[in-house]
C-alpha cells in the first residue's frame, strides 16, 4: 500500500473512531434520577459492605440477596434513589479504609458505622438508619457472667473492637482498672473471649444476640450500657467527603424513616433487640 493510501486509511479510521465516541456520548442517560457522573458506574448504584459481612446485618455473607438488616436497608435506599435491584453492584471494603479520607470505589458503604464528628472530618454520613445500644457479653462460668452492675465489671479484663462506640463505652462507662483490651475486629475480640484471654467483650446489641446465640457456647448477655455522653450510637451510610450523593441518600433514609420502612426492617431483622437488662 502507498504512503498516500496509508494516510487516507488512517484518517478514515480516526474519523470513524471519533464518530463512534460521539455516538456513545450522546446515548441515553442512566435511568436513575441523578446524572450518571455522580455515580462510580453509570447507571449503577455501587454499595460496599464488610468482608465478611455478618448476621443479622447480612445473611450468609451474601448482600446481593437482600437478606439481613443492612442488606435490606441498602436495597430500600436504592429503590428510593430510582435503582432497580439488578442495578445494584456490591463491593467489599475494610471498616478502617471506609472511614479514611480519599476517593472511594463505591457510592455508599454500610457496615454499622457510628456517626461521629471525628469521622465526619474525613467522610460524609447520611442521616442515621439505626441507633444501637452497647452490651457486655461473656460465657457462662466466667467472672463476668454474674455481674449485675458496672461496678462488678471494673476489675475484669474486658475488650472491644478498635475505633468503635463499643470501645468508647468500655473506656468511659466501665473504665476497667486494668485498661480496655483493644482488638482489630470483633472476630479477634470473640476469639480472645473464647480462649479466656478476656472475661467479657463489648459489642452492639444486635451483634451481642448473634454472638451469644450462635458463636459462643453458653453465651451470656450481661447487660446493656448507658449511652456515652457526646458519643452517638447512630449508624449512617458512609460516602466520600463532599459526595454529590450525600443529600440524596440522606433524603432517601429520611423517607424510609418517615414512611415506617426502617421500623419494619428493624422489627424483621433485629427483633431480638429487646429485653436486655440495663447495667448501672
Amino acid at each position: 500500500m502507498s504512503r498516500t493510501l496509508t494516510r487516507v486509511a488512517a484518517a478514515a479510521g480516526v474519523l470513524a473512531l471519533g464518530l463512534g465516541l460521539a455516538a456513545c456520548q450522546t446515548g441515553p442517560a442512566a435511568e436513575s434520577d441523578a446524572p450518571a457522573s455522580e455515580y462510580v458506574t453509570d447507571g449503577k448504584l455501587t454499595i460496599a459492605t464488610g468482608e465478611p459481612a455478618y448476621y443479622p446485618y447480612v445473611i450468609d455473607d451474601a448482600p446481593e440477596s437482600g437478606e439481613g438488616f443492612e442488606a435490606a436497608v441498602a436495597y430500600a435506599v436504592a429503590e428510593e434513589l430510582g435503582f432497580a435491584p439488578e442495578d445494584v453492584v456490591w463491593v467489599r471494603s475494610t471498616f478502617d479504609a471506609a472511614i479514611a479520607p480519599g476517593p472511594k470505589n463505591y457510592d455508599i458503604n454500610l457496615q454499622q458505622f457510628t456517626i461521629t464528628p471525628e469521622r465526619a472530618e474525613a467522610v460524609d454520613f447520611s442521616s442515621p438508619y439505626y441507633a444501637a445500644d452497647q452490651a457486655v457479653i461473656t460465657s457462662a462460668g466466667t467472672a463476668a457472667a454474674d455481674a449485675t452492675s458496672i461496678a462488678d465489671l471494673k476489675d475484669l479484663l474486658i475488650g472491644a473492637m478498635s475505633g468503635t462506640t463499643s470501645l468508647v463505652a468500655l473506656e468511659e462507662i466501665i473504665a476497667p482498672t486494668q485498661g480496655a483490651q483493644v482488638f482489630n475486629d470483633n472476630d479477634q475480640a470473640l476469639l480472645a473471649l473464647q480462649s479466656g484471654q478476656v472475661d467479657a467483650i463489648v459489642v452492639d446489641v444486635p451483634t451481642a444476640f448473634f454472638m451469644t446465640g450462635v458463636q459462643l457456647e453458653d453465651g451470656v448477655i450481661v447487660g446493656s450500657l448507658p449511652e456515652v455522653e457526646g458519643a452517638s450510637d447512630e449508624w449512617g451510610f458512609v460516602l466520600a467527603k463532599g459526595s454529590p450523593l450525600t443529600a440524596k441518600v440522606t433524603a432517601a433514609v429520611d423517607a424510609l424513616r418517615e414512611n415506617g420502612t426502617l421500623d419494619e426492617l428493624i422489627a424483621e431483622w433485629l427483633g431480638a433487640d429487646q429485653g436486655v437488662n440495663a447495667l448501672s
